[in-house]
């Protein structure tokens, strides 16, 4: 919880806004959520476990930004955070994926976080192990000539047997060569772990109990042996993976099983996309969606408080913040079942995007369209101008198109950027050393007629 404490709610929503154009409400009420998770750690233990987290729901149409505020969120806070659709769920008894999958998926993901921050707090002493085992392949116990050690370009990973006093001097020199960087293209031979070695297992098991075959397939990998395999390689490669292979052993996996547990209890963010979709609207449960009130069901209680048996232990989703989001155009929140809208007690509404929005999320965000594509052309050695007429010309397209067809938010503006620039994106390797300026008269020149159109837009736009 370091993040949320460095990061006041103002200071959240103005990281935020580096990344979402607009959305203030939205932004400020994730913004509480996440330094209230602080907060909560700072009370007393009596009291902490009676604090639950004011989960969210976020209405609003696609493409307004709901997922990227999620997504940013959780990086702030260097949570674990995974992003499901509520869709891809079902009740149980039908095909389909057990709500529960949501918790183990989870706790992987902390896994993977809390021991790659574990690797690096290792990587000093890993560096040393890798060294040695550098040495130890360039002075293997042969007598194939001697090696003139003041001559980098005469190493050939091997010298001929000798005293201890020797080899330790001459060894000593090695060490020096390799931290000077005078071996890096050299070559050696290494025995490293192989991940993918071994027969590969399938198992299925019936809907539901997804971790039994989980946990078989470890049981029977643990009863067979290690797989290795040797590799040539240059010093420069050879060194970064003797690193990361020493750094995962030298990382104590009982005590990061614990932390990305207790991590993903405390801090874990569920995104739960496209919930109005198990929602029962005026239209009752038929057909084929009469399973939806039963995957809420099913959810209710991951989002009340439970605990969910994974494969590294116990995980107790009580404290664990869920963010729901949906479009809600053929349902609304209330056609939630109560119980589940009881525990979304936080609702927000994202305004659809208008021109003046489009205008600022292609320029303004960090990672804005204009940015991406003069960065991607730029490697071609072609120099992309937007002008600002341009900008609101691209803007205006995408709006348009939004307001004739359906309304898909920003994502728009990817496909209408695509359309505008395919022709010079094709062309690029060929007109090297161009400048090419993105006015109003060019985008209206490639887009005009298409934009005129109304069905044809429908489907190229």
């Amino acid at each position: 919880m370091s993040a949320s404490k460095l990061f006041t709610p103002r200071e959240i929503v103005s990281e935020l806004d580096r990344y979402v154009i607009g959305q203030r409400d939205a932004k400020r009420a994730v913004a509480v959520a996440l330094r209230n998770r602080w907060r909560r750690q700072q009370v007393s233990e009596e009291l902490r476990d009676e604090i639950a987290p004011k989960n969210i729901i976020m209405i609003g149409a696609t493409g307004v930004g709901k997922t990227e505020i999620a997504r940013r969120l959780a990086k702030l806070a260097q949570a674990p955070f995974i992003k499901v659709e509520a869709s891809k769920f079902t009740e149980v008894g039908y095909v389909g994926r057990d709500v529960e999958s949501i918790i183990r998926d989870l706790t992987e993901l902390a896994i993977q976080l809390v021991s790659e921050e574990e690797q690096r707090g290792v990587r000093t002493k890993a560096e040393e192990h890798a060294e040695e085992r550098l040495l130890d392949a360039l002075l293997p116990r042969a007598a194939n000539g001697p090696v003139d050690v003041t001559n980098p370009m005469s190493v050939r990973g091997d010298v001929p047997a000798g005293s201890n006093a020797e080899s330790n001097e001459t060894r000593e020199k090695l060490r020096k060569l390799l931290r000077l960087g005078e071996l890096e293209d050299r070559e050696v031979e290494l025995e490293l772990s192989d991940e993918s070695g071994g027969p590969s297992l399938s198992i299925m098991t019936p809907q539901g109990v997804e971790e039994m075959g989980v946990q078989f397939k470890d049981l029977l990998s643990g009863m067979m042996p290690k797989q290795t395999r040797r590799r040539r390689m240059k010093i420069a490669e050879a060194r970064e993976v003797l690193i990361d292979e020493e750094a995962i052993a030298l990382v104590d996996s009982d005590k990061v099983k614990e932390l990305a547990i207790r991590r993903t209890e405390d801090t874990g963010i569920v995104f739960i996309d496209e919930i109005d979709k198990v929602a029962v609207g005026s239209g009752g449960r038929q057909g084929p969606d009469v399973s939806r009130e039963g995957v809420q069901r099913d959810l209710l209680p991951i989002v009340e408080g439970s605990t969910v048996q994974t494969k590294h232990g116990p995980v107790v989703t009580d404290h664990i913040l869920f963010v729901a989001a949906g479009a809600f155009h053929l349902a609304k929140p209330s056609d939630l079942i109560p119980e589940l809208q009881g525990r979304f007690p936080i609702r927000v509404e994202l305004a659809s995007l208008g021109r003046e929005d489009l205008v600022q999320i292609l320029t303004e965000p960090t990672n804005s369209l204009v940015r991406q594509y003069t960065a991607l052309l730029a490697t071609e050695e072609i120099e992309l101008i937007f002008e600002s007429s341009g900008v609101e010309a691209i803007a205006d397209v995408a709006a348009t198109v939004n307001e004739r067809a359906a309304d898909i938010g920003a994502r728009r503006l990817h496909t209408v950027m695509e359309r505008l620039l395919e022709a010079l994106s094709f062309d690029a390797p060929d007109l090297s050393k161009q400048t090419v300026v993105v006015d109003e008269a060019l985008v209206r020149d490639r887009l005009g007629d298409l934009v005129d159109d109304q069905d044809l837009s429908q489907f190229i736009l």
